[in-house]
């Protein structure tokens, strides 16, 4: 479903100009996610809504939930920068970023987990945001007790969150990403996401009566994670779909938990990793679980590191795996 359908409100936001007293137009915009996502809970009209995010630096100081269930397939929640990735005149400098600050005071005992953004209502997309990792973690007898999830969602019965066009980037000294998206309930789709240096770039989770279906990964990016990159469990079903995606310079490129559930996968990259798929507790195992037709797990992935060009932090133009047509670009 695309997020470019007409809607029946629209939210602005901007970082640098807003004013969260504001109407939330485009002449009047609000200043933080977190008051776009007050108003959207509040709201009882049986109606699509779309925030817009301009360019510029969301600090996340606390999680931004999103409960109001109200949304359908056709009248969708949106989140989306007000210029996406094939928009003429785009380039990652205007990626809206929303940086991992969560909380704003860390002391120990406050819990494991913090999370930028949580869906507690179905039929959302997010789309050509940048998330960042915290820099706010810390460690107590040697073991990390803070975990951060820049997309969480709860529900075990929920359905439908589309991310796409998205990246997220992380690293395991400065500012870790313990899992990019996770998502308990069904319908969790990944489509055209970049996932630098992230433990995890996806879960696909539980759900309500032991089966989550019709998931996907396509078409993403994923590089150098610490841990995998991607983790089935024992409840994603085998309609999992998973093609043109590229999981290279690793840990393991598949993670699943025990059972007997295989997949089908098509067109993939799995280079440059210490192993090919293991389970959960670290241990390698064969990849027999997946019935693959053009997997290639020898190469190298070249990563775009000069800012100045668009496909910076994507696959340097040419390089081998660009015919794959992995990341945020759809055109």
């Amino acid at each position: 479903m695309s997020s470019r359908v007409a809607t029946a409100e629209q939210i602005y936001v901007n970082a640098r100009t807003g004013n969260d007293a504001g109407a939330g137009t485009q002449a009047l915009p609000l200043r933080t996610l977190q008051e776009a996502a007050r108003r959207t809970n509040l709201s009882n009209k049986r109606e699509a809504t779309t925030i817009l995010l301009s360019e510029g630096v969301y600090p996340l100081t606390e999680t931004v939930l999103f409960n109001n269930n109200k949304f359908t397939a056709e009248n969708r929640l949106v989140i989306r920068a007000e210029v996406l990735p094939d928009d003429p005149g785009w380039t990652p400098q205007r990626m809206p970023i929303l940086a991992g600050m969560v909380p704003t005071q860390l002391t120990p005992g406050d819990g494991e987990d913090s999370k930028g953004l949580e869906f507690e209502a179905s039929h959302v997309t997010v789309e050509g945001l940048r998330f960042t990792g915290s820099p706010l973690y810390y460690y107590i007898d040697g073991k990390q007790s803070r975990r951060y999830y820049p997309i969480w969602r709860e529900g075990k019965t929920l359905d439908d969150l589309l991310v796409t066009q998205c990246l997220f980037a992380g690293d395991v000294d400065l500012s870790p990403v313990r899992v990019a998206v996770i998502a308990n309930g069904h319908g969790l789709v990944l489509d055209h996401c970049v996932f630098i240096r992230c433990e995890n770039p996806v879960v696909f989770w539980e759900a309500e009566g032991g089966t989550s279906y019709h998931n996907a990964m396509r078409y993403c990016l994923a590089y150098g994670s610490h841990y995998s990159g991607v983790w089935t469990t024992t409840n994603t079903a085998e309609d999992f779909e998973f093609h043109h995606n590229i999981i290279a310079g690793g840990h393991t490129a598949w993670i699943k938990d025990k059972g007997p559930r295989r997949y089908k996968a098509h067109d993939c990259i799995f280079a440059g990793n210490d192993r090919v798929s293991g389970l959960g507790n670290d241990t390698a195992i064969p990849l027999d679980f997946l019935q693959a037709e053009n997997l290639q797990t020898t190469g190298t992935v070249e990563i775009e590191k000069n800012q100045g060009k668009n496909n910076y932090l994507q696959l340097k133009e040419g390089s081998f795996g660009s015919d794959l047509k992995a990341g945020l670009f759809k055109k």
